[in-house]
């Protein structure tokens, strides 16, 4: 039970990577240095004072960076493959007591997919934004993502089975939005060419 506790708060923290690369990493260092959390075995460093610091100046560039035009999209296209890793990290440190192999798995396609899909999400929406609105309510998307990171960390330590359960609900709608916008496209991709094969003389 306690295995899956930490699987929970890991999936969370991972999650919450997806929005902010550096503030769960934050969290769970001071966490970790107040003695509220117990990190995996070869994760100790996290809790560590130098990490600590080198997290906080992290997610201070990094929150400052999204409230610069242009710089918080070029921001999008790195953060996205280092989400994954940071999930990947996230989800691996707050789990003991399973085979190396299972946990890296959990991991790697739990925890770095997670990541990866909200902040691909969190991307698209962005780039809209910017094109439709010339970056207007990109500092208003900003502030709502790092809302996001902040709760989702903290909902993750005091209620991981929660979390959980928003999680798989956050996840589902995403893939249906995909699954929708797919399926449109595809579809008018075909009218396209009926469209135009029926003009044909």
């Amino acid at each position: 039970m306690d295995t899956l506790l930490s699987l929970f708060v890991g999936l969370g923290l991972s999650a919450a990577c997806g929005f902010r690369l550096f503030v769960p990493l934050l969290m769970i260092s001071a966490a970790s240095l107040a003695g509220h959390m117990t990190l995996a075995p070869g994760f100790e460093w996290i809790g560590t004072w130098p990490a600590c610091v080198a997290f906080g100046v992290a997610t201070v560039l990094e929150v400052a960076g999204y409230y610069i035009p242009c710089v918080d999209n070029f921001l999008d296209t790195v953060a996205t493959p280092a989400a994954v890793v940071a999930g990947t990290m996230a989800t691996a440190s707050m789990v003991s007591g399973m085979d190396p192999f299972l946990k890296w798995t959990v991991a790697i396609i739990a925890g770095g997919g997670v990541a990866g899909l909200i902040q691909g999400a969190t991307a698209v929406t962005r780039a809209t934004s910017s094109l439709t609105t010339g970056g207007f309510l990109n500092p208003v998307l900003a502030t709502a993502e790092l809302g996001g990171a902040i709760t989702t960390s903290l909902l993750s330590f005091v209620a991981p089975v929660l979390m959980a359960l928003i999680l798989v609900a956050v996840v589902t709608a995403i893939a249906i939005q995909f699954w929708r916008r797919r399926s449109t496209v595809g579809s008018a991709g075909v009218n396209g060419v009926v469209t135009n094969s029926s003009r044909r003389p």
